[in-house]
């Protein structure tokens, strides 16, 4: 479980295939409290460290990960954010957020709004539940974020110049990839109004 609220970001150093499966190299800043068996937001997905290495750690992502997000299109060099789950200890500071991506997004605009910037993703609606509303939250890429101009099959949220700053945001383009995780509550209001 993640708040969606990201601790850092961290470079890919080395990628390795091994037979439908993706070995993903990472040199995260809180490298020295990793732990074998730990959960880490990668862009909004959940995976596990399998490998601790000297200036790295390792996590897989099997076929299916890489089928639903946005996992397939990493390189060497990109910057990903990276979350620790949920102590319960630690204030629920964005949303609820399970690392369970639901849909890639493409970016269709990036506009600078002098001091902030708006970002406009559009995403194949494939299920009832995938659903922004109007003030609601959306996880993009792991990150927390309030929605704004909330459509059928596309919503734009505005980021404040720490989220920019502090997040792969910065690197975004228009025509990149995003993970998408809608609200958990959402989807199960969703899903329980469409048996009504």
């Amino acid at each position: 479980m993640f708040t969606g609220i990201i601790e850092a970001t961290a470079k890919i150093s080395r990628i390795e295939n091994e037979k439908t499966n993706k070995h993903f190299f990472i040199e995260s800043p809180f490298l020295n409290e990793v732990k074998i068996d730990q959960s880490i937001a990668h862009n909004g997905v959940c995976l596990t460290v399998v490998e601790i290495l000297k200036d790295a750690y390792r996590v897989t992502a099997i076929d299916e990960t890489l089928q639903k997000t946005s996992l397939s299109t990493w390189k060497v060099g990109d910057i990903v954010n990276l979350e620790r789950c949920l102590t319960l200890a630690k204030p629920l500071d964005g949303h609820i957020v399970q690392g369970h991506v639901d849909t890639v997004a493409h970016c269709t605009e990036k506009l600078f709004l002098d001091g902030s910037w708006k970002f406009t993703f559009q995403y194949n609606k494939k299920h009832p539940h995938d659903i922004t509303v109007e003030k609601g939250s959306v996880c993009v890429n792991g990150v927390s974020l309030t929605v704004v101009g909330s459509q059928e099959d596309y919503f734009s949220v505005c980021i404040i110049p720490y989220t920019y700053e502090h997040t792969n945001f910065q690197y975004i383009a228009v025509g990149d990839k995003v993970n998408l995780e809608f609200d958990i509550i959402g989807k199960y209001v969703a899903r329980i109004l469409g048996k009504i």
